[in-house]
C-alpha cells in the first residue's frame, strides 16, 4: 500500500507539472493539490474521516473543453462542487485567472446530474430561474432566456411544463439555465448519463455546436470514454477513491468534431489506453478497499 501511495503522489505531481508548463500565462482554472475529506462519525478522537479526493491538480485554459473520467465514487462530482464554490476543500487551492481568492459561487455555471427543473414553472421560467435568483428582473431574465430557445432546439416549447417535455428537452432547458449564468466556465456533471443512446448521441453533437457559440471553457464529468473523446480537448483520468489524477491526455482531433472521427486509428488507440487505465483503477480500488477492511478487522 505504501508503494501505491508513492506512485499516486508521483503521478499526480507529473501530471500537474506537465499541465502547468503548457502555458506561461495563468489558465482560466487552476486546481492545485486539492484534497477533500468528510467526517464519518467513527471511533477515535477525531471521529474518523473519509478522504474523497487527494492532491488533485489540473488546469483548464480559456475556451478549453476538459473531461473527467474515473471509477464510480472517485470524487468527480465532489470536484465539480468544489470548483463551483459549493464546498470548501480540506487542502489545496482553486484559482480563476491565477486568483485563489476569486469568488466562484454564482460566477461559474454548474449543471448537476439531475435537471432539477421546477415542476410548477414553464420551460421558459425554468431557464430564467438562475438569472432571477441573481436579482435580474423577471421580464429581463425571461427575455434573455427566450433568446436562447431557438438555438437550443426549444422554440415553441416556452410555455410547456417539465412533465410534458422529453428527457432530452429537459436537459436542454437545464443547460440553458446553466449557460445564462455561466460566465467563462461551465461545469457539467454527467448531463446525458440518464438518456438513451440515440438521444445522447444527438445531444452530444448539439452540445458541441452550442458550446462553440458560447465560447466558455467547460469541465465535463462522464463515465463514457467515447463521449469524453468526442467532446473534449483534454481528458483527465481519476483514480479510485481517494481520487487523484492518474492520467492526462490531449485529444488529437480537429474541430468541428463529428462522430465518425472517433473511428480514426489514433483515437481508437487513445480510447484503449483510457479504458485500460480505468479498468486498472477499478481493480486497484477494490484491492485497496479489501486491504483496508482486513486491517480494520485485525485491529
Amino acid at each position: 500500500m505504501r508503494g501505491e501511495t508513492t506512485e499516486t503522489t508521483e503521478a499526480a505531481a507529473d501530471v500537474a507539472g506537465a499541465t502547468m508548463r503548457e502555458s506561461s500565462a495563468a489558465p482560466l482554472l487552476a486546481v492545485r493539490g486539492l484534497s477533500m475529506r468528510y467526517p464519518t462519525g467513527g471511533p477515535g478522537p477525531g471521529g474518523g474521516a473519509l478522504t474523497v479526493l487527494r492532491d488533485v491538480s489540473l488546469a483548464v485554459a480559456a475556451g478549453e473543453f476538459a473531461a473527467l473520467v474515473g471509477p464510480s465514487g472517485c470524487g468527480k462530482s465532489t470536484l465539480l462542487a468544489l470548483i463551483a464554490g459549493l464546498e470548501a476543500p480540506a487542502a489545496g487551492s482553486i484559482a480563476l485567472h491565477g486568483d485563489t481568492e476569486a469568488r466562484r459561487l454564482g460566477r461559474v455555471g454548474y449543471m448537476p446530474q439531475r435537471d432539477l427543473l421546477l415542476p410548477w414553472r414553464t420551460a421558459l421560467g425554468n431557464a430564467a430561474a438562475g438569472l432571477e435568483a441573481r436579482g435580474v428582473a423577471r421580464a429581463e431574465a425571461r427575455s434573455r432566456a427566450r433568446a436562447l430557445f431557438a438555438d437550443f432546439g426549444l422554440a415553441g416549447f416556452e410555455d410547456a411544463y417539465p412533465a410534458a417535455l422529453s428527457g432530452g428537452m429537459r436537459q436542454r432547458v437545464a443547460f440553458a439555465r446553466t449557460a445564462l449564468v455561466s460566465g467563462e466556465l461551465l461545469l457539467l456533471d454527467e448531463p446525458f448519463g440518464a438518456l438513451d443512446a440515440l438521444t445522447r448521441a444527438g445531444l452530444q453533437e448539439w452540445l458541441l455546436e452550442v458550446w462553440a457559440r458560447l465560447g466558455a471553457a467547460c469541465v465535463l464529468v462522464t463515465h463514457d470514454v467515447e463521449e469524453a473523446l468526442l467532446l473534449a480537448d483534454r481528458v483527465y483520468v481519476l483514480s479510485a477513491r481517494p481520487g487523484t489524477v492518474r492520467l492526462e491526455r490531449r485529444v488529437p482531433l480537429p474541430r468541428p468534431r463529428r462522430l465518425e472521427l472517433l473511428a480514426r486509428p489514433e483515437i481508437a488507440a487513445l480510447k484503449a489506453e483510457l479504458l485500460a487505465a480505468l479498468v486498472a483503477e477499478q481493480a486497484g480500488g477494490a484491492r485497496r478497499r479489501a486491504a483496508a477492511t482486513d486491517e480494520g478487522g485485525a485491529l
